[in-house]
């Protein structure tokens, strides 16, 4: 239901207070007055705490500092009066025993007249003893059609031309921003360009990063690396490839379900948490990393509040990439005991969201035991798919040389025999195979000479692969990815 037919809904069947939870006070100011306006015949009288009523000039300044006064005049008027009284900031007062009290004997005379007392505040600090009395409306941040009028409404003042592409980017990097805050960034990207182009995304982006570093537990992750940076999984590859375009107006018109998510799991180094990075560089949405450990809080209660704000600081960011990087340590079905029920809680919660969601968060979580992990997580309809990401084949490890090497060596890269290097590397992950060429380049650097491929070869002799070190744990991991459990990342054609 819409904002407005909502708070016409609660005018009428007079809830007495309603609260509206919401950051833009003005625009929200703004709606409520055009729509009492234009469909209802009320009266409006707005207070806050340094002015006092204002807009009305029979109480111009009255109950300034002074939020008991300031619910005095909703008995002053008479029975017969239709008033809504805006009370801004007022939430902050709710717990003083005289403004609760206040509230409750008003409560029972606005259930009788025409007459309601409307809350904006911007934290959601109700007290217990007047939730029964309280109603909360969520007042949303700027849908895509707001953001286009005003998108428009910029672009014909400066009488530039934008391409569709561009505009639909321009909107999607918009989302997330207050009206206030996107008419600032514009004005910003005007004063630095002078008109609106490719540039002005990156300005918009920044203006999230600055939203996101004003909370503990998520992170404005750079992304940087590109889906080509990941060695072979090709069918995760083209899982992604497909699903690129996802989060357009185009695929929305197409009656497209945008998609909700992907659990990445595999050994250590195989590029799970590289995928992540790629994902949002490829889909060129921003990426937000969770810190798991800041989640878990010690006070009672603390915990399930801070996913509730991460979760509604990446909703309010949407469309945007959640990377939660091992969740099998936050969610462990072995630590789970022992903590007054706390991760079980989180665990609901946060399970509830990604199977309710409707906002375009895509989620991708990695994992590196799956033992480990609740069945609630694993289970379908949590995630779009869940990929396994298994030590490379010999001709994954080829293509992982040549990345990394043509990385370090853009010019000499086709001099080394990858055939020889995929052949030793057995049992080595992408990352160790990194490894082993900065540990050949060290070695050619003391003799103040190129590394060749014989460098490589004595470094991968000298390391000893996790997988050997841990050999029944990846054994144990690789038969349960391949007994048809869970969707394999790399093509099934090269393990023939």
């Amino acid at each position: 239901m819409k904002f407005n037919d909502e708070l016409t809904l609660l005018l009428k069947a007079r809830y007495p207070i309603i609260f509206i939870n919401t950051i833009e006070e003005d625009r929200v100011e703004y709606v409520i007055r055009k729509h009492i306006k234009t469909n209802l015949n009320r009266s409006i009288y707005s207070w806050d705490f340094v002015d006092g009523y204002t807009n009305n000039p029979n109480n111009e300044g009255f109950a300034k500092r002074n939020p008991l006064q300031a619910l005095e005049l909703v008995e002053r008027l008479t029975a017969e009066t239709p008033a809504i009284f805006l009370l801004k900031d007022f939430n902050r007062f709710l717990n003083d025993v005289s403004i609760s009290r206040k509230l409750k004997n008003i409560g029972r005379l606005l259930k009788l007249q025409p007459k309601t007392i409307i809350i904006i505040g911007s934290e959601f600090n109700i007290p217990k003893e007047l939730q029964d009395l309280v109603t909360v409306l969520q007042f949303q941040l700027p849908v895509k059609k707001e953001i286009n009028q005003e998108l428009t409404r910029l672009v014909e003042s400066l009488n530039i031309e934008i391409n569709p592409n561009l505009f639909e980017s321009l909107t999607q990097a918009c989302q997330g921003l207050s009206l206030e805050r996107i008419r600032r960034v514009l004005s910003k990207i005007i004063a630095t360009y002078k008109t609106i182009d490719e540039n002005s995304i990156k300005i918009l982006l920044n203006e999230k990063k600055q939203i996101i570093s004003q909370t503990e537990i998520l992170e404005y992750w750079p992304a940087n690396e590109k889906i080509t940076s990941i060695g072979g999984v090709k069918n995760l590859k083209d899982w992604l490839k497909k699903r690129k375009t996802s989060f357009g107006i185009q695929a929305s018109n197409y009656g497209l379900p945008t998609p909700r998510g992907l659990l990445l799991v595999g050994i250590q180094g195989t590029g799970k948490s590289l995928t992540a990075k790629a994902i949002a560089t490829e889909w060129q949405l921003p990426l937000l990393k969770l810190d798991v450990g800041k989640l878990f809080g010690g006070i009672v209660g603390e915990s399930e509040s801070r996913l509730r704000q991460m979760i509604e600081v990446s909703e309010t960011l949407a469309p945007c990439i959640l990377w939660i990087d091992e969740i099998d340590k936050a969610f462990s079905i072995n630590e789970s005991n022992g903590d007054s029920g706390t991760s079980n809680r989180v665990l609901a919660t946060f399970i509830s969201w990604l199977s309710e969601k409707t906002k375009p968060v895509f989620v991708v979580a990695t994992a590196n035991n799956v033992d480990r992990l609740p069945l609630e997580i694993i289970r379908k309809g949590r995630f779009d798919e869940i990929f396994f990401l298994d030590l490379p084949q010999k001709q994954e490890r080829e293509q992982i040389f040549k990345i990394h090497i043509q990385e370090f060596r853009p010019n000499s890269w086709e001099s080394f025999d990858y055939q020889k290097l995929a052949q030793l590397s057995e049992s080595f992950s992408g990352a160790e195979i990194k490894q082993s060429i900065i540990e050949a380049m060290y070695h050619a650097f003391y003799e103040e000479r190129e590394f060749t491929t014989d460098d490589i070869c004595f470094a991968l002799n000298e390391l000893i692969p996790l997988a050997q070190l841990e050999s029944n744990q990846t054994k144990k991991l690789q038969s349960w990815a391949t007994s048809g459990r869970i969707r394999l990342a790399s093509d099934n054609s090269i393990y023939l």
